[in-house]
């Protein structure tokens, strides 16, 4: 636990890996219910050539609400954590709600950026169309845990090939299991924190680092019409479609993403 700016701010560090002083540093920014372990596949195949950290947002995982869970906020909270720990220039690895800070950090900081890469994540605002469901699904989430509405909640945060598959299953069984540990009101807070989120359009324009933008072809929180949309406005990013993946990539297609990550990181980024 981490003090950002008088707020505590969970995060994970694997540290620098043995022999490797000079070794650069991965920070990963989860998406919306979730927290840092969704990139567990991805940290435990890199840590050997890089230090990983995870950061969980205001009222998720391990850090707990304060009732402002913006992306202005939470941007400044992963400014601060980098700064803290010193880790700087980092590669940001975002998915979702992680990849709506990331897009604002490379834009607004891009000093402390190596490079992005963002996955299943939108520069726009939320789909006007969906704002009023997921705010009555963010209210019956306080009121009634995740329980009754994970029929709702689940195709929009896995593909239906995860979703049929017996270890998939396993896995959305696993998160509802530590979503029904959280704090529900703080978990109100952090869907409106997404809902309520301005474009970020007109900023990313003016990211220079390597950028890679990711995106399930199943996608339904985040269509690959929303990446593609990033991939035209980020000068030189490159895009990437995931056959048979929905929204939560790092999970559904773990060796995939790894494996992009993997080559981008080592520079092959053309």
């Amino acid at each position: 636990m981490i003090d950002v700016g008088g707020t505590p701010i969970a995060c994970t560090d694997t540290g620098v890996p043995a022999g490797s002083p000079g070794a650069e540093t991965i920070l990963f920014g989860h998406g919306l219910l979730f927290g840092g372990w969704m990139f567990a596949p991805q940290i435990a195949a890199l840590r050997q050539r890089y230090r990983c950290v995870t950061i969980d947002w205001r009222g998720q995982g391990d850090t707990p609400g304060t009732g402002d869970a913006g992306m202005d906020t939470l941007t400044r909270d992963a400014v601060g954590l980098i700064e803290r720990l010193g880790i700087a220039p980092v590669h940001w690895v975002g998915l979702s709600m992680g990849g709506f800070v990331g897009q604002r950090v490379a834009a607004r900081h891009g000093e402390l950026l190596r490079s992005l890469t963002l996955l299943g994540t939108s520069a726009g605002p939320e789909n006007p169309r969906r704002v009023r469901e997921y705010r009555r699904l963010a209210t019956l989430l306080r009121l009634v845990g995740i329980g009754p509405i994970a029929g709702a909640v689940k195709p929009y945060l896995f593909g239906p090939r995860f979703l049929a598959d017996p270890e998939g299953r396993r896995a959305v069984a696993a998160w509802q299991d530590r979503l029904r540990r959280g704090d529900r009101a703080a978990l109100r807070e952090a869907v409106r924190g997404v809902t309520d989120r301005a474009p970020v359009e007109a900023e990313i324009t003016g990211i220079t680092v390597p950028t890679l933008v990711v995106v399930g072809a199943d996608d339904n929180a985040t269509p690959p019409h929303e990446a593609e949309r990033i991939a035209a406005l980020i000068p030189g990013a490159r895009l990437e479609v995931v056959a048979r993946c929905g929204h939560t990539s790092s999970l559904e297609r773990s060796d995939v993403i790894t494996g992009l990550l993997e080559r981008f990181l080592a520079g092959g980024r053309q």
